[in-house]
């Protein structure tokens, strides 16, 4: 994937970086893997503010993915590498032999007419679905389920991987994006490759308006609110907050949020580096 960068013939164009959608080979969606989304502003469903610093944005359309990849043993042909404005990674459309279409995140390195597969037995080819108990180790896999038949869960955003290490017993031991050691059960299903749109983490929007388009409002700091509004506003003149939490008073850098009664907490071999 390349970086496309701009002439500065405008102010918003001089520290622009944006994909150069070299890879992307139509503009128009499948419509049968359409789905209507509404935009919520941040509202709940009593029209309260939840969530700040959302709304406005372009009128965008859900695209339907197979995230479980349950059609076992039926190989299709990839038909296009389309963009999703929903998410950072690319999507591919697939085109089953029993004449089903169905998008996939498509991985990094996937062309348009290669043949990809799930299921038992299946070879370790970038784009097909396996169980972790017949992945080779070492590979770099993406798409993983947490539970048998659920659907991928992890590693799906643009760039994202993980490396399975070792089996023991009915489990597998995965080296997870964040750096985290873990046990995931081998009868779970993983993608072989790593997630397209490696590059997106190097892009730049160049101007506040292109956040406008994605449905993102302007942000304000804590430390430039009253103390009525942010427990770390007021002070006279350009006085820092104090100790950095949030506007409900919940330390940040460095608190520790997880609980230790978790559930998952024995699955875990080594946590994620700080």
């Amino acid at each position: 994937m390349a970086l496309k960068k701009y002439k500065p013939t405008t102010p918003g164009q001089r520290f622009k970086v944006l994909s150069a959608f070299d890879e992307i080979t139509t503009d128009r969606p499948e419509k049968s893997l359409l789905a209507p989304m509404k935009s919520t502003g941040g509202r709940n469903s009593s029209g309260k503010m939840t969530v700040r610093y959302r709304g406005g944005g372009h009128k965008q359309k859900y695209r339907i993915i197979d995230f479980k990849r349950d059609k076992d043993g039926v190989p299709g042909i990839v038909k296009t590498i389309e963009y999703d404005p929903n998410r950072t990674a690319r999507i591919a459309l697939v085109f089953y032999k029993d004449g089903e279409k169905r998008y996939i995140i498509a991985p990094a390195g996937l062309k348009v007419g290669q043949e990809v597969i799930s299921g038992k037995g299946v070879q370790p080819n970038v784009g097909n679905t396996m169980f972790l108990s017949e992945v080779p180790f070492g590979t770099i896999i993406h798409n993983i389920e947490l539970r048998p038949g659920q659907g991928a869960k992890m590693a799906r955003s643009a760039g994202s991987y993980a490396q399975l290490m070792s089996r023991e017993g009915k489990y597998a031991i995965l080296r997870m994006p964040s750096g985290e050691t873990r046990m995931i059960l081998q009868a779970c299903k993983a993608t072989i490759g790593s997630v397209s749109n490696g590059d997106h983490n190097l892009e730049k929007s160049g101007k506040a308006g292109r956040s406008r388009w994605l449905g993102r409002r302007p942000h304000n700091r804590g430390v430039v609110m009253n103390p009525v509004d942010h427990p770390m506003g007021g002070g006279e003149g350009r006085a820092s907050g104090g100790h950095p939490r949030s506007r409900k008073g919940l330390p940040a850098k460095g608190y520790k949020t997880r609980s230790p009664k978790a559930a998952s907490s024995k699955y875990i071999i080594e946590r994620r580096k700080k």
